[in-house]
Parts: structure tokens; sequence; C-alpha cells
């Protein structure tokens, strides 16, 4: 098992669902996540993942997932004519490219290279366990569009509202596992 200790930055706080789940966040408040300090355990064991993406720069990439906003949410999905689920979207934006990425959300989990929330860029990737925080299992996913003084925006399909902007808050940051790196 793999021990992730989790030691955020501070991060604006903003009601938004997560793949997968109809649970709201409670709270509005902002939220410092330098101050929580949290353990999840991966449980699911996963082979680590190499992901080309050659020349692609990645303000193209997020660039062309903002055209996406809007879409609706559909499980399963990694079509934009149907709508999207977490991972389906992410398969999308990247396949764009021509970008081979794994298709689910846990796949994911040993892909690209690990860098602290705060060292965040656009185009890195924000992974989340599901709606059961303690599932040990990243269920959830999104594109990191802006970090800005250590307040970063993320894109995803959201089970609510479809593709859309989030900041981390009091849904997210229990679920949240770690930002990965794809591009250089």
């Amino acid at each position: 098992m793999n021990l992730i200790k989790i030691a955020g930055v501070g991060l604006l706080c903003w009601m938004m669902q997560s793949c997968g789940s109809s649970r709201k966040a409670n709270s509005s408040a902002a939220v410092n996540v330098n101050e929580l300090i949290s353990t999840v355990v991966i449980k699911k064991k996963v082979p680590v993942r190499k992901i080309d993406v050659r020349t692609v720069v990645a303000d193209d990439l997020v660039s062309f997932a903002e055209t996406m906003l809007g879409v609706p949410y559909r499980y399963g999905s990694m079509k934009k004519e149907n709508g999207f689920d977490c991972s389906g979207f992410i398969n999308y934006v990247f396949n764009n490219f021509k970008i081979t990425v794994p298709r689910t959300s846990s796949d994911f989990t040993n892909a690209g290279k690990e860098v602290k929330p705060g060292q965040s860029k656009r185009g890195d990737l924000i992974l989340f366990t599901g709606s059961d925080a303690n599932s040990g299992e990243v269920g959830h996913m999104g594109i990191v569009t802006e970090n800005k003084k250590n307040n970063f925006t993320f894109i995803h399909a959201s089970s609510g509202k479809g593709v859309m902007f989030s900041t981390l808050n009091s849904y997210f940051i229990p679920r949240f596992v770690k930002v990965i790196r794809i591009f250089p």
C-alpha cells in the first residue's frame, strides 16, 4: 500500500460536486489546506503509466479543454455528443492531440510525475478519490487551468453540472490525492 501524505496550499472554497457523486459541499467559506493534513491509502495496485506528449504544449491542450465547458455529464462516456464522465473528458481532450492516456481515473494513480499542489501549473492533472473519501482509490480527476498565488482552478466533468471549472473546497479537499505533471 502506498501512503500519500497530503499537505496543501491556501485555496479558495467553492461548492461543487465530484464525478459520480450527488453529494454537495456543505461550506462556502475559504479553506486553507496548509492547515489540513490527512493520509489517503491507495488500496488498488496500479501499474506505472508512461504518457508521451511529444510536441504538444500544455496551454493548447487546456485551451481546447475549456471549449468543452457545459458539455453534460454521462457516466462511462468519452464522446462529446453523449457527454463525458471525468476520465472520458480527460481522454477526449488528450486524444484530440493524439496523446494516449489511461481510460479510467484510477489508472492515472501512477501516471506522470507527482508535483506539490502549490507548484501545479496549467495542464497538470489533479486526482481525487471518488465520492467516498475513504475508498483508497482514485475516482475523479481534472485538469489544472490556473494557479495564482497558490489558489488554483481545474476543469473537470462533474456529475451534477457536466464540464465546469472548480477550485478546491470542503468537498474536494478530503478527497485530494495528488497533482501529476504530464507535460515536461
